[in-house]
């Protein structure tokens, strides 16, 4: 029932992008008087089809992608019959470079214009929640690899590149995505800059501890049965100590607690009392699986914050949201061309976009990541590659500044060569989902 809600939703996402992109070329066309000869969901032979105006719409029994076919185009239909014939008025052919160049953008706008739309809407309807970097007074905690990098545990991360974030979820993505940055953090009472080395990019986004935020062992709930609930700790108790040495964080309980599985520890915590804070000892039996039975409650150090928006306030708000994800994306997209950081490594397709669908029906999440999956769209179909809406902007551009239309022939070769790198990116990216869904 998981995977088939996972399915629903990646269906209906992508369902919706592939119907407002190529809404975005239909609309354009239209307004140009270009004949539109066929709008499709899914590739393949039409399943269920209908003719309204001269436009045949239909659903392809290929559940991926979709077109809009122009009368007078060399696409991806590879339809040259009709340009044997002399260009007719309502052909895309014979349409000024300035009018082909806005149908050409328009699947690409109405991607970005989608996004924009569903950030609005969330940003007034759930508001934005974050957690926020000036409550984690504490530092963070940093893997084994961002240590490599120059990070240490307790750091207080001030800037980086001279930028500072008040969203911890901004500042994760700056330090995935950034190379060779300079960071400033705040050390034990001093200021320390450094500057991290080039890092394998996939590496750091597996390491889902990279970077956490640090906490005080605040405990939050004890599970009945297990050696903290038996030993008497309780919920608002403060752990800071294990057999005598002084331990104030949450993270060197959970390294050294393991080292004593199997056995009693001595664990001290302080509990308010009257007004007052003491000091208990209690013998803690720590399971085999190196365990004690209580949870941190990171919440009380760390609260997720929500910024309200009015509906007004919500566009400029969903404005920045926006301009945020393209940027991020960018700089991904930047990454894949760079060997050395193995960015190309974590490329995936279908299988990993409906993967980050939740396995319950959520609808705030569903947006989110319809957003996303939007702006993604758009900036990959504006990259200058044959085959995509970029490659038919970049030929219709060289022909704005020379005043030569590229001839039908050349078009075609275009299309081919880009179709074949479409193809093989597809299948690299489909080979990368099977080989981390079966083998790694």
């Amino acid at each position: 029932m998981d995977i088939l809600i996972k399915v629903l939703q990646f269906i209906l996402s992508f369902s919706l992008l592939v119907i407002i992109h190529e809404l975005g070329h239909f609309l354009f066309a239209r307004i140009f008087g270009v004949r539109v000869e066929q709008f499709q969901l899914f590739f393949g032979h039409p399943v269920a089809s209908f003719t309204r105006k001269g436009t045949r719409y239909g659903i392809g029994w290929i559940p991926f992608g979709g077109y809009v076919k122009l009368a007078g185009m060399v696409d991806e239909s590879m339809d040259t019959a009709q340009l044997k014939s002399e260009p007719k008025p309502d052909e895309f052919r014979s349409k000024p470079a300035w009018q082909r160049l806005l149908i050409m953008v328009g699947g690409v706008l109405m991607n970005v214009l989608l996004a924009f739309v569903i950030y609005v809407g969330i940003s007034w309807k759930w508001g934005e929640s974050y957690l926020s970097t000036r409550d984690m007074r504490y530092g963070y905690v940093f893997s084994d690899q961002a240590q490599e990098m120059g990070f240490r545990d307790g750091d207080r991360i001030l800037s980086v590149n001279g930028n500072d974030y008040e969203d911890f979820r901004q500042l994760r993505i700056a330090l995935l995505l950034e190379q060779n940055y300079t960071v400033e953090v705040l050390r034990g009472g001093d200021t320390v800059t450094f500057r991290t080395p080039d890092v394998s990019v996939t590496e750091l986004a597996e390491d889902v501890d990279f970077i956490t935020p640090r906490y005080p062992f605040l405990v939050g709930q004890v599970v009945e049965g297990s050696g903290a609930a038996e030993a008497g700790i309780r919920p608002g108790d403060r752990l800071v100590a294990l057999d005598g040495r002084r331990l104030e964080y949450f993270d060197q309980y959970t390294e050294l607690l393991p080292r004593h599985k199997g056995s009693t520890v001595a664990i001290d915590v302080e509990r308010d009392s009257a007004g007052m804070t003491v000091e208990h000892r209690f013998p803690v039996r720590i399971a085999d699986d190196g365990r004690m039975g209580a949870a941190v409650d990171m919440l009380a150090v760390t609260p997720v914050h929500t910024r309200d928006y009015t509906f007004w306030q919500a566009i400029p708000a969903g404005s920045k949201r926006i301009g945020e994800e393209m940027n991020n994306y960018w700089k991904q997209l930047k990454l894949v061309f760079q060997p050395k950081t193995e960015a190309y490594k974590s490329l995936g397709g279908p299988l990993s976009i409906g993967s980050i669908f939740p396995d319950r029906w959520n609808w705030q999440a569903f947006w989110e990541i319809t957003a996303l999956l939007s702006i993604i769209l758009a900036v990959m179909n504006i990259l200058p590659i044959p085959a995509l809406d970029g490659g038919h902007v970049l030929f219709l551009l060289a022909e704005v500044v020379t005043g030569r239309k590229p001839g039908d022939k050349f078009l075609m070769y275009a299309q081919v060569v880009g179709m074949l790198l479409l193809f093989t990116l597809v299948i690299y990216a489909t080979g990368n989902d099977i080989y981390r869904l079966f083998i790694k």
